[in-house]
């Protein structure tokens, strides 16, 4: 552990730090107009247990939009270090300014979710999320650097390069997009490089919805053991929570934030082990605090009970969606990973795939559009479709296609493609 102190608070004693850091947050939001207005009469000395807090209104991201640039900031009197900016695509964007304090904090719980994964200063770190604007790159930086590891700054792109120095620096820990690593064995096999000449252990990997199936398929091809990281820009970037080696869940630090799942249409509070909407609020955060912020990932409270590994963090499970991410289609509702659940469990099928939504003459049609491995077997086509119909009540077409037919972004992998008018 890197702070074994704070990582095994007994629940009474992490209870008592998280209402002091909510009434200092609620105190220090109060000083801002905008804060103000939205919390009406709600002060610190209002907060008697942690269940007061949800009296709170939720802050949504068309909130945080709204405010652009910094209306709702809150680290003037500190003064501002650093600002990093949400990827999203539509709207203004979302900026998150950082003071000093901000950024040592990331790197402290950055630190954390490295040591979670096993990862020590004799480790050498291969950092391929890109630095800038989105807080990736930065954040596995500031972490490696708390650690005390040596690190490899790369940054994103570049794949071959990527591979060569992995080899030929002795690199053990890659932090990536979840879907970074794919690419990763498709250059591999293009270029001949062999990858058992790698000393890859350990792989840290976030910032998209990946499946168990996908993450299999991602240690088996790599040799090594991945962990599943959460943050997001409003957050602070990753560092929010991380697996550990006991694969039982995804531990939040709760000494730094506050987490709620509800339910996703009403907002009323659901109980532990039942699938929801996660909502978080920073307990430590000065740039710009967050209140009951509604993130959209869907997840549920695995058990509040003291892991094998001895932190006494709550476990969430690995997030299965976004409910923005919903796809609607003649009515029926799924998400994505759904689909790719099954895709991957199917022989002879690489990694890559698209949903395809388009409108016909009849109506809306969609294909699935999937690549195979050398000699895959036609006939899988008619399996994928049953088992659609069968789990989810879809009746895609189902398109077959040699590997590397499918566009590869620079960034996150594009897994719906919605041609639908609006």
């Amino acid at each position: 552990m890197f702070q074994p102190e704070q990582e095994t608070l007994d629940r009474e004693a992490l209870a008592r730090l998280q209402l002091e850091r909510m009434r200092s947050t609620l105190a220090r939001v109060r000083t801002n107009a905008a804060w103000a207005q939205r919390l009406g009469h709600a002060q610190p000395g209002d907060l008697k247990s942690l269940g007061d807090w949800r009296r709170l209104p939720f802050l949504t991201k068309a909130d945080l939009r709204d405010a652009y640039p910094l209306r709702l900031a809150c680290g003037a009197a500190e003064g501002y270090r650093r600002v990093h900016m949400s990827s999203g695509t539509t709207g203004n964007p979302i900026l998150n300014p950082y003071t000093a304090h901000d950024v040592a904090q990331w790197g402290e719980v950055m630190a954390r979710c490295y040591a979670a994964a096993g990862v020590t200063r004799d480790d050498v770190v291969q950092i391929t999320p890109s630095f800038g604007l989105f807080t990736g790159g930065f954040g596995f930086h500031y972490g490696a650097e708390r650690l005390g590891a040596m690190i490899v700054p790369v940054g994103a792109g570049r794949t071959l390069l990527q591979l060569r120095l992995m080899r030929d620096l002795g690199v053990t820990v890659l932090p990536a997009i979840a879907t970074y690593p794919l690419r990763l064995i498709e250059v591999a096999r293009e270029e001949r490089f062999d990858l058992t000449s790698l000393r890859l252990r350990v792989g840290i990997f976030g910032s998209e919805m990946w499946s168990d199936e996908l993450r299999a398929r991602i240690d088996r091809e790599l040799n090594l053991t991945s962990y599943d990281i959460i943050g997001m820009t409003e957050t602070g970037g990753p560092g929010l929570g991380i697996d550990c080696a006991a694969r039982a869940g995804i531990h939040l630090w709760e000494d730094h934030y506050f987490p709620e799942i509800v339910e996703p249409g009403t907002g009323a509070p659901v109980a532990d082990g039942v699938e929801g909407e996660l909502v978080v609020s920073t307990l430590t955060r000065e740039g710009l605090p967050l209140v009951r912020y509604r993130t959209h990932d869907l997840t549920r409270v695995v058990t509040r009970a003291r892991c094998d590994c001895g932190r006494t963090m709550l476990r969430l499970d690995r997030l299965r969606g976004r409910t923005d991410d919903m796809v609607i289609y003649k009515g029926v509702n799924f998400y994505p990973r759904q689909v790719e659940t099954l895709l991957l469990r199917q022989p002879g099928l690489a990694h890559e795939y698209q949903i395809v939504l388009e409108a016909d003459s009849g109506g809306e049609r969609m294909t699935i559009v999937a690549e195979t491995e050398p000699g895959c077997d036609a006939s899988v086509a008619q399996r994928i479709k049953r088992e659609l119909h069968d789990l989810l009540s879809l009746s895609p077409e189902i398109r077959l296609c040699p590997a590397g037919t499918i566009e590869r972004p620079p960034g996150k992998a594009i897994r719906v493609v919605d041609r639908r008018p609006r």
